[in-house]
């Protein structure tokens, strides 16, 4: 492990993080932990699925970028924050970028993956299963609004005792995206009334 400074949220307030790299996963894939320290009894962990758009660009179209910023923010008392490598729900971020097109022509996200001959949503989490033990952890309080993550970790063993969600970071562009993340993936967000 490495530790690096990250800046979180408008001030600027500096944290330091932990980075720890992970050899022999089973996708093969340059997964990241950034592990603040602090935290007592069950570490709250994220799983960030890479957004090189939303994350770096500051996108509108998702709220991949917002949701990082949250989690980093929570992470001042202590948590995980697992960066995972699966650019555009897994499709890369090419096809993402298709995708976008596809959308823009009035087809919802997963409608668009079907069309380039992805699943709805081929993410697989037994990497952050294997992140998780390579760092001693089997517990977690999971800090995510996607019950497929909590499902797969459990799946391969981490003892999820809790879903935390992030918050709604609707605005014009995602109100769809995220609509269509309630309807057809099933994710739990919670104001549901802010996205009609």
């Amino acid at each position: 492990m490495v530790r690096i400074p990250i800046r979180v949220g408008q001030q600027g307030t500096w944290l330091g993080a932990d980075v720890a790299t992970f050899g022999g996963l089973v996708d093969g894939l340059e997964h990241l932990a950034l592990v603040f320290p602090g935290w007592q009894g069950i570490p709250l962990v994220r799983l960030h699925s890479e957004c090189l758009t939303g994350d770096v660009f500051g996108s509108a179209r998702c709220d991949c970028g917002p949701q990082l910023h949250e989690a980093m923010g929570v992470m001042r008392d202590g948590g995980v924050i697992l960066y995972l490598r699966q650019e555009g729900r897994g499709i890369g971020l090419y096809n993402k970028l298709d995708a976008y097109r596809l959308q823009d022509s009035g087809m919802d996200t997963f409608r668009a993956n079907r069309e380039l001959d992805f699943a709805d949503d081929p993410r697989d989490y037994t990497c952050a299963a294997q992140m998780l033990s390579a760092l001693g952890i089997d517990s977690i309080r999971l800090l995510s609004n996607n019950p497929d993550k909590a499902a797969q970790l459990r799946r391969n063993g981490v003892d999820v005792v809790e879903r935390v969600p992030t918050g709604v970071y609707v605005n014009e562009v995602n109100r769809g995206y995220l609509r269509a993340k309630i309807e057809i993936a099933g994710h739990q967000i919670l104001d549901v009334e802010e996205l009609s």
